[in-house]
C-alpha cells in the first residue's frame, strides 16, 4: 500500500526555510562591551571595599589582643578583667565572622543581579538583531564548543558595536 507516500517525514517549514546558524565571541563582547567594563570596575570597588572592612576589624581585634596581653605581662590584669578580656576577643572574632559572611552575600547577590542585568542587555540586544529572521540559531561561541566555525556567520563586531550603542557609557542606572 502506498498512501503514507504523501508524507516524506521531512517537514514542510524546514524545507522551505534555510537553517542559517550566527555566533558571536563571548569573550570579545565581554572585553569590548562597555557594560560588562563597568560591572568589573564595579565588583573590584566592592572586592576592596569588604577587604578593607574586614582588615580594619582584624587590626582592631589585635590591638585589643595586644592590649591585654601587655597588662598580662605587667601582671596588672586580675582574674575578672581575663575573663571579660576573653569574651571581648571572642565577640570581636565573631563579629568579624559574620560580617565578612554578611559581605559575602551581599557581594554574590550584586554580582549575580549584574551580570543577569548584562545577559539580559545581550539577549535583547540579539533579539532585535534578529527580528528579521535572518537566523534560525544565533549562538555565543565558547572555546572547545565548536570544531568547525564559517566565520561569515561570525557577528561579534555587530553584537560589541550594537550594545554599545544601545548602551551609552553614561547611562547608569544605579
Amino acid at each position: 500500500s502506498n498512501n503514507g507516500s504523501k508524507t516524506t517525514g521531512k517537514d514542510p517549514v524546514s524545507v522551505n526555510t534555510p537553517f542559517k546558524l550566527a555566533y558571536f565571541e563571548m569573550d570579545s563582547v565581554a572585553n569590548n562591551f562597555e557594560m560588562v567594563k563597568e560591572v568589573k570596575i564595579e565588583l573590584t570597588k566592592k572586592e576592596s571595599q569588604i577587604t578593607y572592612e574586614i582588615e580594619k576589624m582584624a587590626k582592631n581585634l589585635q590591638q585589643r589582643y595586644a592590649y591585654y596581653e601587655s597588662k598580662q605581662t605587667n601582671g596588672t590584669l586580675t582574674q575578672a578583667e581575663m575573663e571579660g578580656a576573653s569574651n571581648e576577643l571572642k565577640k570581636m572574632d565573631d563579629d568579624i565572622k559574620v560580617r565578612k559572611q554578611q559581605l559575602d552575600q551581599e557581594y554574590f547577590d550584586f554580582k549575580t543581579r549584574r551580570e543577569n542585568e548584562v545577559k539580559k542587555n545581550i539577549e535583547n540586544f540579539i533579539k532585535e538583531y534578529n527580528k528579521d529572521k535572518r537566523f534560525t540559531y544565533i549562538m555565543s561561541y565558547e572555546p572547545g564548543l565548536f570544531y568547525y566555525k564559517d566565520t561569515a556567520m561570525n557577528i561579534t563586531l555587530d553584537v560589541i558595536k550594537g550594545l554599545n550603542v544601545s548602551y551609552p557609557p553614561g547611562k547608569k542606572d544605579k
